[in-house]
């Protein structure tokens, strides 16, 4: 499926880029993310509420979904998010049938990426320079949260 928006994918990221800043401010990990209807109307955002919430299950994709509702058919829908969708929240996009990713960037993380791409996902990369250096930038100062947020160990980070 192909975004059927007449809104640029980068007008789109703006929003889940919003939520990743606030995140950060927030003291928590940089990753927002925003559901919209195929006509470009908003339906939720969020953003990853993993340390602030002291919830490991509050990512920024399952903070927009959260916020959008209920929904009676989520074909159409795009899911954007400023880090490729990690294997939990490529779950839920599968689960729900959500048509349409906009990633922002692939180049710190790529999850579940191509599995979605292979069970017909339509998935656009962005590669945008504020969510790559945003992303790297917190990841270079915060290794040891970035492992926990990815499901890495701590010994296993360490022996990589």
């Amino acid at each position: 499926m192909t975004t059927s928006t007449d809104v640029s994918p980068t007008t789109l990221l703006e929003i889940a880029y919003a939520e990743a800043q606030q995140s950060l401010t927030e003291g928590g990990i940089p990753i927002g993310a925003a559901l919209f209807a195929s006509d470009g109307a908003l339906l939720g955002r969020g953003h990853n509420r993993r340390v602030q919430n002291d919830d490991p299950s509050v990512h920024g994709e399952t903070d927009a979904f959260r916020n959008a509702g209920r929904q009676t058919d989520y074909r159409s829908t795009i899911m954007v998010t400023t880090l490729a969708p990690c294997w939990y929240c490529s779950g839920l996009i599968r689960q729900f049938n959500i048509g349409s990713v906009i990633v922002g960037e692939n180049t710190t993380f790529q999850g579940g990426e191509n599995w979605l791409t292979d069970l017909g996902v339509s998935v656009t990369v962005l590669n945008d320079p504020g969510c790559i250096s945003m992303m790297s930038s917190f990841i270079d100062l915060n290794p040891l949260l970035w492992n926990e947020d990815i499901g890495v160990a701590t010994d296993q980070a360490v022996a990589e």
